[in-house]
């Protein structure tokens, strides 16, 4: 004999149902962010490919690992991914290429939404622009970070407060805006920590960040995370004033800033004690106060571009500071 199922329980089985359907479909549902200066309406990305070590891990650090394509990243930053607290997902996501993104790579992939930087990842010289993925149907996000140099509606934000924005983009993008309200809430929370241990009363560290470079050094200006990393951490960016993000410059306004500390950014181009090396023996830097006193910091890539792991190089670097009365 069949059994009849109660009204009540017929239709609470119907809503439930609806409730999964609903659900469903608004995690597919397309939705709006203000991205570099433009409304942007994102599809929910299905196949999504990650640049370098930026893009990869603000995505890592929102779980979205699983989720992903796959990654690229030169494999100068693999010394990063060894020490990188998302180390495990690096392994478990396909690494797509050791080199710079292509549009051959992100098309050959059938990815449909790319995040990477401007000048750091799209170039309109090597042919890999959001306006050129757009043609072949995937979508773009550039690092807030970048936006300053990119386009008509060019926009300026500090980048601690680009990193935040992008965490809560992505947050919304992929549909998972509680943790990225989390995660913001975390990260500004440590930076607060870390500038209340500022001490009073003392000059702020006067401070040059040497990435590479012989006949010109390659350095951080006022776009690029160093200089927010270093003012949290309670010092200043010596050339922070270049309105630039990672430029080159000359070594003489190097030996005019007379930075109190030098911190080295380390990957695998060579050995940061052979950079420290270098800039121990470069003759116009012999009466840098850096130079004389020996105060080198070695800063890891993955920590001193945009991404979660930025608010790390704070709290390092101001444990460094600190050991020296700064």
């Amino acid at each position: 004999m069949t059994k009849i199922l109660p009204l009540v329980l017929v239709a609470g089985l119907l809503a439930g149902c609806g409730a999964s359907v609903q659900q469903t479909a608004d995690l597919n549902a397309p939705v709006t962010i203000t991205n570099c200066g433009q409304e942007i309406s994102y599809p929910a990305p299905q196949r999504p490919v990650a640049y370098d070590v930026s893009g990869t891990e603000k995505m890592f650090s929102l779980g979205l690992a699983d989720r992903m394509r796959g990654y690229v990243m030169n494999k100068l930053g693999d010394p990063a991914i060894a020490g990188s607290p998302w180390k495990d997902d690096y392994t478990k996501v396909q690494r797509l290429g050791t080199s710079r993104i292509t549009r051959e790579i992100v098309v050959d992939a059938k990815a449909d939404w790319v995040i990477a930087g401007w000048g750091s990842g799209f170039s309109e010289e090597r042919g890999i622009t959001p306006q050129l993925l757009d043609q072949v149907g995937i979508r773009s996000y550039l690092h807030t970070e970048t936006c300053w140099n990119f386009g008509d509606k060019k926009t300026t934000v500090p980048p601690l407060e680009a990193l935040y924005a992008d965490l809560a983009n992505l947050g919304k993008i992929f549909k998972v805006e509680q943790r990225a309200t989390d995660l913001v809430a975390d990260l500004k929370n440590r930076v607060a920590k870390v500038q209340q241990s500022i001490p009073a009363n003392v000059r702020p560290a006067k401070v040059f960040v040497y990435d590479s470079g012989t006949d010109q050094p390659f350095t951080a200006g006022k776009h690029a995370a160093p200089t927010d990393i270093i003012a949290t951490a309670g010092g200043r960016n010596a050339l922070g004033d270049l309105e630039k993000g990672w430029t080159s410059v000359g070594w003489e306004p190097v030996v005019q800033a007379a930075p109190d500390v030098i911190v080295i950014i380390d990957y695998a181009d060579q050995p940061a004690a052979d950079k420290q090396k270098f800039l121990e023996a470069h003759p116009a830097l012999q009466a840098v106060p850096a130079v004389q006193q020996k105060r080198f910091f070695v800063m890891s890539y993955g920590d001193a571009v945009s991404g979660p792991r930025n608010v790390k190089g704070a709290e390092d670097f101001a444990a460094y500071l600190r050991s020296v009365g700064r």
